[in-house]
């Protein structure tokens, strides 16, 4: 603890945004009237006075609270009034010291002060460096500053007081308020000083940093003038020879705009800007933006077409060559083609496939384009949040350019290419306006035909524009923008089209970028399944196409060693060595049947997945917990579960008053992870009926469905991959609402034969099929017979 010495009583002076430590002459301004009357009463006696920073400097009074527990005490060695009530104040400090009690605080503050001393510290060889290198930096900091500061470097490099060095830089250098006030608390010499350096470190980079800023802005001003000497050098010489350059690129200009052969309007308001410009002085900034804004709209392929490929068998043959499975997709480009084949005046239509991450939206429509022979272009619109990301800005603002749609037709050098609009969904919208109602015109086939961008100013055909937009998910894409686009749901992909994706199109592609040869490295089938398997948990290709790339890498080092094998065959035994432990092991189901656990199905971006509920009941007075990170409405699913138990007590066989008498706590496990939907519903309420009878739950039954609070059963989506969750769990028994039945045709037929189905109205069929009845009480749910369930029919899921 430090030793604290009583110093006496003395005026107190509240500093804003100023720190003095102690040895230190430091000088500043007192305008405050009580400030000034506490250093008027200091001059009367012994000229000492505590200087305390403020906490707020906005705070013209501040009172004791508001300063900071550690300031000053300094000697007043000149006062100086200048110009109205402004007093200069020269001060050196004397120690650090803090305040125990105030006796007064008007008109100005009086208040007992202490002492504090520093810690004792010794004076290690590290602490010498320490000094040392503090004392190089701040001179270093010095000459940057361009401050003569030789007295002051001469004290500190005869002092070997840590403390006082510290406290010499932090007075000197330009840290902030609170790094200051950081070391003027620190009563550790040592650590101070150490503090100190690193801002002072810090301090130094920012000092280069704004010099070197400096001096590019001083020669980007002296080069500007240069080149405004020389241009006005160069326009006089070209008036004495005669030289016509200029007239020659105006007439330039005006020829090439008539070659475009726009309407009557848009060529008019094009050669009314050529006139302009031809008025403009040369080298005014308005003549740049003209030009500017001329090139890009020559720059657009106004009259420019691809010859389009209505080859149907052709087109067929590059998208199956391209791209495994992908059905619906082919199909409607191939129904395209037939359209344009029977009424070429047809309009593209506006195509958006939705998908998990990974599963080739963006490739399939590189694909559509070469099959299509259009030219291609892809815009990004994740994260765009400013309209005129999309319309362009107007041409009168500095570096303004035209939209993504524009850039996009120029980048094409088409005006009927593919153009993809990847990530719709991931459009935001702000003070800026909303990007997703710029596109509105752009996707409207009624409308697209004479679409402005703001820069362009004049209209331009999209109608032969083919659009095919990407999306994660539909629920943020607004409704109005959803009503222009025909929607093409992509799934996630089994395990089995994984692998036949990986053997025709992955493996060969990264032995290709790879400089591997097929007979130089071979992945066996029973690996590929290995690798998918337990390395990958997705619902696409992208992580297996990663991992395969791995293998190739790895492939590439073995060869080029000196004991270089002449193949190297991948297999399960040797697949660790190549990727490491295996990061997804099987997935193991309970193998008994359990009280109040029951295992739901759920939909995720990236696939299905299995989730367990939980249910503990206790002796209470009938509240209900629910615990795991659940929604709202994943919430009211749990109420509207115990509403419909609550009005069935007597057919469940459960207490009518256990609402009263139990505690209900359901739990979904994985709590750290975000979860809601209403999907969970029959699930929650075949837990609970559990718990409270004491039935025990089939551990190879999964189920989904919504409930109501009459019992019924409703439908939900995802059905495709939550079957495939199902079946890597290891259920035999799927419960579904009836109304998804017709959603098992789009389920793959080999994935369908191994899962049993059963399809649920009402939550009493979910019961009957879940839950176990007891021998040792009057069952009051039968279960029901397997080969009576409807709807005989298995299922695996598709990724």
């Amino acid at each position: 603890m430090n030793e604290i010495i009583v110093s006496g009583q003395m005026p107190v002076l509240a500093l804003r945004g100023l720190v003095v430590y102690p040895e230190q002459t430091f000088h500043f301004d007192v305008a405050r009237e009580k400030s000034v009357k506490a250093l008027e009463k200091a001059m009367e006696q012994d000229q000492i006075l505590m200087l305390v920073p403020q906490k707020d400097v906005m705070d013209f009074d501040p009172s004791v609270d508001q300063l900071y527990n550690i300031g000053t005490v300094v000697k007043v060695k000149q006062m100086l009034r200048s110009s109205g009530d402004v007093i200069r104040v020269l001060v050196t400090g004397m120690y650090r010291a803090q305040i125990t009690e105030v006796n007064q605080t008007d008109p100005y503050m009086i208040a007992r002060v202490e002492m504090i001393e520093d810690k004792p510290y010794t004076l290690t060889t590290k602490m010498r460096a320490t000094i040392r290198e503090a004392n190089m930096a701040f001179k270093a900091y010095m000459d940057l500053q361009q401050h003569n500061a030789q007295a002051l470097l001469l004290k500190m490099m005869a002092s070997t007081d840590p403390g006082f060095i510290a406290d010499s830089i932090a007075q000197y250098a330009g840290f902030d308020f609170l790094d200051k006030i950081k070391l003027l608390q620190q009563l550790n010499p040592g650590m101070r000083l150490d503090a100190a350096l690193k801002m002072l470190d810090r301090e130094i980079e920012m000092v280069t940093i704004e010099l070197e800023m400096q001096n590019k802005a001083k020669a980007n001003m002296d080069q500007n003038q240069r080149e405004y000497y020389l241009r006005e050098q160069m326009k006089a010489i070209r008036t004495e020879l005669g030289e016509e350059g200029d007239e020659d690129e105006f007439a330039s200009y005006k020829d090439k705009i008539r070659k475009l052969s726009l309407c009557e309007d848009s060529e008019k308001k094009l050669l009314k800007d050529v006139d302009r410009l031809e008025k403009q002085p040369f080298g005014s900034s308005e003549g740049a933006v003209l030009r500017n804004y001329l090139d890009t709209v020559l720059e657009l392929p106004w009259n420019v077409k691809t010859k389009e490929r209505i080859d149907i068998q052709a087109a067929q043959k590059i998208l199956d060559k391209d791209h495994f499975g992908m059905t619906k997709v082919k199909e409607r480009v191939l129904e395209s083609l037939a359209v344009r084949q029977l009424a070429p005046e047809m309009p593209p239509q506006v195509i958006c496939l939705v998908g998990p991450p990974g599963v080739g939206k963006t490739s399939i429509a590189y694909s559509i384009a070469r099959s299509l022979n259009r030219k291609m272009a892809r815009i990004s619109l994740g994260g765009v949040r400013d309209e005129a990301d999309i319309r362009g800005h107007r041409k009168t603002y500095v570096g303004s350019m035209p939209g993504r749609i524009m850039s996009a037709l120029t980048q094409a050098g088409s005006s009927n290419p593919l153009l993809l609009l990847d990530e719709v969904d991931k459009m935001g919208s702000d003070y800026r306006g909303d990007p997703s109602a710029a596109l509105l015109e752009v996707l409207d086939g009624e409308q697209n035909a004479t679409y402005r961008d703001h820069y362009i100013e004049i209209p331009y055909d999209l109608s032969d524009v083919m659009f095919i937009c990407t999306a994660n998910t539909l629920d943020t894409v607004p409704r109005p923008l959803l009503d222009r686009m025909e929607i093409i749901e992509l799934g996630s992909y089994t395990d089995e089209e994984k692998k036949m994706i990986a053997k025709d199109h992955l493996i060969p592609k990264q032995l290709k970028k790879h400089g591997l040869k097929k007979s130089q490295l071979k992945i066996n089938e029973d690996a590929l399944e290995d690798i998918i398997r337990s390395y990958t948990r997705e619902s696409g290709v992208r992580s297996l196409e990663r991992l395969i790339a791995k293998i190739c890498r790895k492939a590439d080092l073995m060869l080029v060693k000196e004991d270089a094998p002449k193949k190297i065959t991948v297999t399960t035994k040797n697949l660790e060595e190549l990727l490491g432990v295996r990061r997804y092991l099987p997935e193991q189901q309970e193998t008994e049947d359990a009280v109040g656990l029951v295992t739901g199905l759920a939909w995720t971006s990236v696939g299905g997945e299995v989730l367990e509920v939980e249910v503990n009941v206790m002796e209470g007075s009938g509240k209900l917990e629910l615990t795991g990170n659940l929604g709202d409405v994943m919430k009211e699913s749990a109420h509207a579960a115990l509403s419909y138990i609550r009005s069935h007590v007597k057919e469940l066989g459960i207490a009518p008053d256990f609402y009263k008498t139990k505690d209900i706590h359901v739990h979904f496990p994985e709590g750290a992870v975000p979860k809601d939907g209403p999907s969970a519903g029959v699930t929650v309420c075949t837990a609970i009926v559990s718990a409270l009878t004491g039935r025990t739950v089939r551990r190879d039954v999964a189920m989904t469905g919504e409930i109501s609070i009459r019992g019924r059963v409703l439908p939900i989506g995802g059905l495709k991959e939550k079957t495939m969750a199902a079946l890597r769990h290891g259920v035999r028994t799927v419960v579904i609402p009836e109304a998804n039945a017709r959603d098992l045709e789009e389920i793959d037929q080999t994935v369908r034969s191994k899962l049993h189905f059963v399809t649920a109205n009402m939550v009493d069929t979910v019961l009957k099929t879940a839950l176990n009845p007891i021998e040792t009480q009057m069952p009051v749910l039968q279960q029901i017979p397997m080969d009576s369930v409807a709807c005989d029919q298995k299922a695996q899921i598709q990724q």
